[in-house]
Order: C-alpha cells, then sequence, then structure tokens
C-alpha cells in the first residue's frame, strides 16, 4: 500500500492552483419548507486544468460531462460547479462563466476576449430544505467564484447548506495527502465532497462514522459514544429521508491524461463507498470530478515494461489516495456539519464521541 502522509492544510487546495469559493443563503428562522438553505461551491482551475468525471449515481443531476469523455476534443476545464437546487442549481455554472469570461479564462475562439470557459457541474436534491422556490441561480455562481481562495470553508457552507446525510445533517468536507515514496513521492492528492447520501454515514452498531475506518477513530479527535446516544440516533435514522446524492472534486498535482483523470474519479468511489451504505443508489446522483494541474514532476526515472505506459505507476499511485481523501473528506463533512432546519448534526446526536 502507497504510503501517504496529511498535506499542509488538508484540504482541496493544498494542490496549487486549485481555490474554492462558497456562496449560500441561510435564514436563521429557516424550517423544513420555508425560509432559505442551499448554496453551491465553484472550485476554480482559471488557466485551465485537465479533467475527468465519474457518474455512479442513478439519479444524476449535470452539466458539460459529456464533453469530458476522454475521446473528446476538449482537454481541459476552468473550474467546476457543485450545487444545491437539484437540476434548477445549474444554473449558476452561468454565473461562473460571466466570472471567467469577465477574467479572460477559456478556450480562446478568435479576438482577445472572446473565449469560452468550460464549467462542468453536478448538483445535489436539497430543495425540501427550505423554501423550494429558493435555489442557487446565476449571481450565486457568480459570487461562489469571485470569493475563491486557497481557505477552504467546511460543514454548513455553499453547496452544504440543505445537505442531508441519511437522517442527519450533511454538508461539505475536504482532505488532501501527499504520497510519501515510490514513484509518485511527493505528489499531492486532495478531494472536496459535498455529502448528502441517501444511505447512512455512521455505523448503527457504534454510532462511529463508516469512513474512519482506513484511518482509525482516534485520527478524528473520536471514540465510541455513549449506548444511549446510539440508541436515540438510530431512532432517528429510523425515520429515512430522501434527500439524496454525493458529489465532488478530487485534485492532483500530478502529470496525467484526461484518461487518467477518468480513472482517478473511478477511484474516488471507492472512498465514497467506504464513507456511505449504500452508496450509488437509484437515488443518488453520486458524481466525481478529478482534476490534474501537472505541476509536480517525479525526480527519477520509471522503470516499467515496455507494455505498460510510463506514468502508470504515478497514476495507481494516485488512484490508491483518491479513495482515501474522498472517504476522509465525507467523514469531515459530517463531523463539521451543523443542523439546519430541525436536521441535527453528527454532533448533537453524539457528543460523547468527541474526545
Amino acid at each position: 500500500m502507497t504510503a501517504t502522509t496529511i498535506g499542509p492544510t488538508d484540504s482541496l487546495t493544498d494542490v496549487v492552483g486549485i481555490s474554492v469559493g462558497h456562496h449560500h443563503r441561510l435564514d436563521d428562522n429557516v424550517t423544513l419548507g420555508t425560509g432559505s438553505a442551499t448554496g453551491c461551491t465553484v472550485v476554480l482551475a482559471p488557466a485551465g486544468v485537465v479533467a475527468g468525471v465519474d457518474v455512479r449515481g442513478g439519479g444524476p443531476g449535470t452539466r458539460e460531462t459529456d464533453l469530458l469523455d476522454p475521446s473528446h476534443s476538449v482537454q481541459q476545464v476552468n473550474a467546476v460547479l457543485l450545487t444545491g437546487g437539484s437540476a434548477y442549481g445549474l444554473a449558476a455554472a452561468d454565473g461562473v462563466m460571466r466570472w471567467l469570461e469577465e477574467h479572460g479564462h477559456g478556450i480562446a475562439m478568435g479576438a482577445p476576449g472572446q473565449v469560452v470557459p468550460i464549467v462542468p457541474g453536478a448538483v445535489i436534491f436539497d430543495l425540501p430544505v427550505g423554501d423550494w422556490t429558493i435555489r442557487p441561480d446565476a449571481d450565486f455562481g457568480f459570487l461562489a467564484a469571485d470569493t475563491a481562495s486557497s481557505e477552504c470553508a467546511t460543514g454548513t457552507v455553499g453547496a452544504g447548506v440543505g445537505a442531508r446525510a441519511g437522517a442527519i445533517k450533511g454538508g461539505v468536507g475536504t482532505a488532501s495527502v501527499v504520497i510519501a515514496d515510490g514513484p509518485a513521492e511527493g505528489t499531492t492528492v486532495s478531494a472536496l465532497i459535498v455529502a448528502n447520501p441517501v444511505g447512512s454515514v455512521f455505523d448503527p452498531r457504534t454510532g462511529l462514522p463508516w469512513g474512519v475506518g482506513s484511518d482509525g477513530a482516534e485520527s478524528f479527535g473520536l471514540r465510541l459514544p455513549v449506548p444511549s446516544e446510539l440508541d436515540a440516533a438510530n431512532a432517528v435514522a429510523a425515520k429515512g429521508t430522501v434527500l439524496n446524492t454525493t458529489i465532488g472534486v478530487v485534485a492532483t498535482d500530478a502529470a496525467i491524461t484526461k484518461a487518467g483523470c477518468r480513472r482517478v474519479a473511478v477511484a474516488g468511489h471507492d472512498g465514497l463507498a467506504r464513507a456511505i451504505r449504500p452508496a450509488h443508489s437509484p437515488l443518488d446522483g453520486d458524481t466525481i470530478f478529478a482534476l490534474a494541474t501537472g505541476t509536480h514532476v517525479p525526480e527519477f526515472e520509471i522503470a516499467v515494461p515496455a507494455a505498460f505506459p510510463a506514468d502508470l505507476p504515478i497514476l495507481d499511485a494516485v488512484c490508491a489516495a483518491a479513495a482515501q481523501v474522498v472517504e476522509r473528506a465525507i467523514v469531515k463533512a459530517i463531523l463539521d456539519a451543523t443542523a439546519v432546519a430541525g436536521i441535527p448534526s453528527y454532533r448533537d446526536l453524539f457528543p460523547s464521541a468527541f474526545v
């Protein structure tokens, strides 16, 4: 297994050149069906990065995913939109495009300033949390892009404001690792995930998040909660939910192809399946994008059989790390979320689990 260490900020933006912006509306008095509780999150790579996508859920809401097929002509994207609002929320991508165009970013198509920004996106279904008619629009996307930075807020922010994970509050989480050995040594792999699944995010037998398995509960500052809290949480979970879809972005500074990015996105879903049970259901639109900046160059030659591509060992290590960071990002999304519209957070249900 490839050894890794936690990245400097343990966030998506540990991959240099990537920035994140959030914009949301959240009323203090929001309840299920009334008030504002929605938003969007924009991952910016304005100079363009190689990208891929893998859609696994049975009910996706997406934009520009066909363009990311490795056989298609466009090789790079300028941003990725993650948004609430179900299919309505895809309108926020228009605002991201407007921001990129105003800053001169996109595919050059003629005279100076004539560019076409490439902004794939995916949605979560959060419409019943708050007023159904309030959802992200183009202004949301523009403002999220305009505030993008290396800071990466988590929890009940951006596209995670109306997120629900099973019967508890979902949100935005992020994580990163640096590969510590092998041909990909020094490569950074990171993820940002909006956790809003139909499936459960914690083990009903222990109360611990499913995703702590790889790194251990102690690495998240957790311990087994008391039995009374577990019983109460399982009673809440039994009520069920129709809200659905987990979406996100995996990024790396490795130099990999568009087809390689697709493999990284595929591997990211392994981490999703470790942290959410069940995952990829007919009621979810689970979608993961992968971005590669290509800024990290290995310090030594890679020896591989002649029949294999020279970058295959690097891609293999990045894929393994992608599953790891997605899993950890989902756990952090759950731990950082706060209650909205009466949807309890993990911290509300399991206060004794925190060391």
